[in-house]
């Protein structure tokens, strides 16, 4: 029986050079405690892989990680150990066989996906007692003399996010999962990054882009000055993006 065609609206295609660059790395800490809570550590799944920032952490602790998108731009920039397969394939359907994996990760990609849909994935691709988890970051949290140039920079981009950005904000609050939950630690990502690595995640943004597409302004470059003031002759800052996890376990 041929399997529903599943609808995907890229945003991320025109925007997978700089995302590949800018996007900040998760802690290891996320990854060994998964491969702890998982029936062993044989294969993981990155749905919605990006371009491999979840993959590479899964490889150091899984002998082998299925790493999938549907943007082909993304899976372009993609990089990873030799024991990571990328694909060109929705969460939503992958090529994975039946009751094969340990774990079935999504990191900050659920919001886009036919969540139905790749929950029956998940059930059909997971082995007994196999483990989804999925996680996300929120807004970047800068240090307080460079909250309101910052600010100012979100304000103008904010009404050119996509829909689906609430539900991070909500911390997929309110989420209907399959399978019984696990309780998972509080995290949060750190990075001390230089000036040109905070502007250039700003530029990686899908909102970014969609701004650029409508008024033909760069709203980082129109930015990039007031932040730079408020930056100082610092050579690194602090930086720090809540986390969430959600973590369950098929029966």
């Amino acid at each position: 029986m041929s399997r529903p065609r599943v609808a995907f609206h890229d945003h991320f295609s025109a925007v997978a050079a700089a995302y590949a660059r800018a996007r900040p790395t998760y802690p290891q800490a996320l990854f060994a405690w998964l491969a702890g809570i998982a029936p062993s550590t044989t294969q993981a799944w990155d749905a919605g892989c990006g371009s491999g920032q979840a993959s590479r952490g899964l490889a150091a602790h899984f002998r082998q990680v299925y790493a999938t998108d549907p943007s082909a731009g993304q899976v372009a920039q993609a990089s990873a150990p030799a024991n990571v397969t990328f694909a060109v394939e929705p969460g939503e359907r992958c090529g994975l066989p039946d009751a094969s994996i340990d774990a079935a990760c999504v990191a900050q990609a659920l919001h886009w996906f036919d969540r139905d849909a790749y929950y029956a994935e998940c059930d059909r691709v997971l082995k007994p007692r196999g483990v989804l988890v999925a996680w996300g970051y929120q807004d970047i949290e800068v240090p307080d003399a460079l909250r309101d140039a910052v600010a100012a920079f979100a304000a103008d981009i904010r009404p050119y996010w996509p829909a689906e950005r609430a539900l991070v904000d909500a911390a997929y609050a309110g989420f209907a999962w399959p399978f019984p939950a696990i309780e998972a630690p509080a995290m949060a990502i750190e990075a001390d990054w230089p000036l040109p690595r905070l502007l250039a995640y700003f530029s990686s943004y899908s909102a970014t882009h969609r701004y650029r597409e409508a008024t033909g302004i760069d709203p980082v470059a129109q930015h990039a000055q007031a932040v730079a003031t408020a930056w100082g002759n610092a050579a690194a800052r602090r930086v720090r993006w809540p986390m969430f996890v959600h973590a369950r376990r098929k029966p």
